[in-house]
């Protein structure tokens, strides 16, 4: 990886741990030139340790919530548990029966619970809602830009999914989202599920948003066939919109392949 593109793996890390620690992104700057993998790992623990405190009391919880009925669960987590309570207690329920009752719950709701949720703590959960759920929780995102918790979720959910919940969210979004993903290895997959046409979206999203250094991130993680896609749409943007983003590949190390 070239020293670019730590910078931006860096500065990815710096902004999800800000919104994991809910403070201003300015405030940790300085941890910008730490290796991103340590960033990350600074960022795992800190979240292991915000939902392991008063981990015995969730657990009650969680076995006391099995003598309720579904549809009463649901209503009552709503009402009177909150996002981030039902956040914390999801990893601790079975399978089953938290992808019963998050099939219950609002997307409003849902989307709530998910910017509070450690997904890997939920991963069977979140993969089990159907698709058109996930769908309408990512559009609910997408409308809070919320790219952070989108970031997070790609890597726990199936094809089907990410599919549905590609075609709710804009181009400059997914830019966005890309930029700040948890699973970078799965960028390819997610990315190869797009019809060709969007490519040209992203091309042109990256250069009306000033988005190139998240561009030019994505292409850094896409295999030949979405890379050579993304390069030939950078390619037939105008020569002045073209040529910024080869100025910004040049300067972060990033081949564009066919661009010239």
């Amino acid at each position: 990886m070239s020293d670019g593109l730590d910078e931006l793996a860096a500065q990815a890390e710096v902004l999800k741990l800000s919104r994991l620690l809910k403070a201003p992104p300015e405030r940790f700057d300085f941890l910008e030139r730490v290796p991103p993998e340590d960033l990350r790992l600074l960022r795992e623990r800190a979240t292991d340790l915000l939902f392991d405190s008063n981990l015995g009391a969730l657990r009650r919880m969680a076995v006391a919530s099995r003598l309720l009925p579904g549809a009463v669960l649901a209503r009552i987590a709503e009402r009177v548990f909150g996002p981030a309570l039902c956040a914390r207690v999801a990893g601790l329920v079975d399978v089953p029966r938290g992808v019963d009752v998050a099939r219950r719950l609002s997307p409003g709701f849902l989307a709530d619970v998910a910017a509070e949720l450690d997904p890997r703590r939920a991963s069977e959960i979140i993969s089990g809602i159907p698709a058109p759920t996930v769908a309408e929780v990512a559009g609910e995102l997408a409308g809070r830009e919320d790219w952070i918790t989108l970031g997070r979720f790609v890597g726990h959910l199936p094809a089907p999914a990410v599919s549905a919940s590609l075609a709710r969210i804009p181009d400059a979004a997914l830019l966005r989202i890309a930029f700040v993903i948890d699973e970078k290895d799965r960028i390819d997959h997610v990315i190869g599920l797009l019809p060709p046409e969007r490519f040209a979206g992203l091309a042109r999203a990256a250069a009306e948003h000033d988005l190139w250094p998240s561009a030019l991130d994505l292409l850094s993680h896409l295999g030949e066939a979405a890379g050579n896609r993304l390069t030939a749409a950078v390619d037939a943007l105008e020569p002045d919109l073209r040529a910024r983003a080869v100025a910004q590949a040049r300067a972060l190390g990033i081949p564009l392949r066919a661009c010239s």
